[in-house]
């Protein structure tokens, strides 16, 4: 997990829980294809903000982002 991302939740007075963290930092890495905590500094403040409404959103939605396997990908 994200030692910047959770600087910046907390920065920004952002609760979150770990599952909610887990999935931020996943957003993170696609987006950016880095790791999260080199890819989050990348980010501007507002396209952060967008990654933590887009993961709330879903588990309000009772949505959980399917986990692609390697294999399936082959």
């Amino acid at each position: 997990m994200s030692i910047k991302v959770k600087e910046w939740l907390k920065r920004l007075g952002i609760e979150s829980t770990h599952e909610e963290r887990v999935e931020i930092d996943r957003e993170i890495e696609l987006m950016t294809g880095q790791s999260c905590d080199d890819g989050v500094s990348k980010l501007t403040e507002r396209q952060f903000l967008d990654i933590i409404e887009k993961v709330k959103s879903r588990k309000k939605k009772g949505y959980e982002r399917p986990v692609i396997l390697a294999e399936a990908l082959a």
